[in-house]
């Protein structure tokens, strides 16, 4: 049923399923980079704190029951059916589209097996998003900047004023740094809701190998296995979340949940110098390829990069610009994603040099070739293809 931006049939259906998200502990986590990290990292450390733990992220990357967790452990096959066959013929009375739907289903899931809390993360924006029926204990906010233009509006402000749409009465909000015009947006709206802040400090003696990240926050040192400067401020704004949350957790508690914490496609070690990123725009691939130049400082770079259609291509372009050796543009094999002959042409067009191949196997293929030779490979710009990187054999 497409988008639906607008919060009526979300809670129409969950009125019908018995509206579960009001018996729920929620953290909200919005944003533009980093949501699903940080939400991982929450649900982590509430986990090895003795915590039950739902997660509710999107998009997947090979199975929708990625989406949908309790402890780490996906929500059956089983489930959704009786799910869907419980909820369908109301479901299609209302229109109710694909997201509305899953969050009626992860709220659900969450009550019937009993969460303690339930780490929530948007989907597109934050005021008429779905997850946006529930009151949280807490909300949290990861640095903004330019995405989902075309759904969210053509500028920073106008995409600040729909994020802080999560924004709720008396509900204190942690926030990253953030854009000066982003920053003051998100303090006039928490003043407006008498919601206390609290940004996180700066993260200090970051430290970055093939491995994974480790750093300094408020005099305690951190190791994640996620790489990169952006993933210690996403670690710090998670560590600063859960002393807000729960101050009887441990700093030795934060810290075995921060090192224990899996969540692929980001900057993840496919085989040896090759990597899947899932950063798919302008900030994400400034990141990304910030990321590359510390750890591998002056090794050729060979990308393989993908593209969904409503992402700004002449964005992306200038973080790409002059940064590839080798650089191979492709489709998916399921047509989601922009065809490769036209996303070629843009970038060229742009300045971008690349070469375009006619699968994702293909691109990979050559990718191996130039790490053969020197190179670190990287495999970059859509979700869509996940399946395709990890099962290519």
């Amino acid at each position: 049923m497409g988008i639906n931006l607008g919060l009526g049939p979300t809670r129409r259906l969950l009125e019908f399923i018995g509206n579960p998200q009001t018996e729920l502990t929620t953290i909200h986590v919005a944003g533009t980079n980093g949501k699903g990290s940080v939400c991982a990292m929450i649900a982590s450390v509430l986990q090895s704190a003795g915590k039950k733990v739902g997660l509710y992220t999107s998009p997947h990357l090979v199975h929708f029951n990625e989406r949908i967790r309790v402890n780490g452990n996906s929500i059956t096959d089983a489930e959704i059916v009786e799910f869907m066959k419980r909820t369908k013929p109301f479901s299609l009375k209302l229109q109710s589209t694909f997201f509305e739907t899953t969050t009626a289903i992860a709220f659900d899931h969450f009550r019937r097996h009993r969460v303690e809390v339930a780490v929530i993360e948007t989907g597109l924006g934050g005021r008429l998003d779905s997850t946006n029926v529930i009151i949280p204990n807490l909300t949290v906010m990861t640095p903004i900047s330019l995405d989902h233009m075309e759904i969210l509006g053509k500028d920073l402000q106008t995409i600040s004023e729909e994020k802080s749409g999560i924004l709720k009465e008396n509900i204190p909000l942690v926030y990253s740094e953030q854009n000066p015009i982003v920053e003051d947006i998100l303090l006039k709206n928490a003043k407006k809701h008498n919601a206390e802040t609290f940004k996180i400090d700066s993260t200090k003696e970051i430290s970055l190998n093939e491995d994974g990240t480790e750093f300094l926050y408020r005099d305690n040192k951190y190791l994640i296995p996620l790489i990169g400067n952006h993933q210690a401020q996403n670690a710090a704004l998670a560590v600063e979340t859960i002393r807000i949350f729960d101050q009887n957790i441990k700093t030795e508690v934060i810290n075995k949940g921060l090192k224990t914490v899996i969540w692929p496609g980001r900057f993840q070690r496919i085989s040896e110098r090759l990597y899947y990123d899932v950063a798919h725009n302008e900030k994400g691939i400034e990141c990304l390829i910030q990321t590359l130049k510390a750890i591998f400082h002056s090794r050729p770079i060979a990308g393989l990069f993908c593209l969904k259609g409503d992402k700004v291509v002449d964005l992306l372009a200038k973080q790409m610009k002059n940064q590839f050796n080798e650089l191979y543009v492709s489709s998916d094999v399921n047509g989601l994603l922009l065809d490769a002959k036209y996303l070629s042409k843009k970038l060229n067009y742009k300045g971008v040099r690349n070469t375009s191949v006619d699968s994702v196997l293909n691109g990979i293929n050559r990718l191996e070739a130039q790490i053969q030779k020197g190179a670190v490979g990287i495999i970059f710009g859509s979700h869509y293809i996940a399946e395709e990187v990890y099962f290519r054999n």
